[in-house]
């Protein structure tokens, strides 16, 4: 079995805090280019 005990809490997780805020921003502007679109087609009446 393990020999060391998990301390909840423990561990660096400042990389997958990185990368989540980089996908979030990510997706925050790929919502924004689509919303742009839509509307642009809206108002050119495709």
């Amino acid at each position: 079995m393990a020999e060391h005990e998990h301390e909840h809490g423990s561990m660096d997780i400042t990389t997958q805090q990185e990368t989540f805020a980089g996908f979030v921003n990510f997706t925050i502007k790929t919502v924004g280019v689509i919303f742009v679109l839509v509307v642009i087609l809206a108002l050119w009446g495709a």
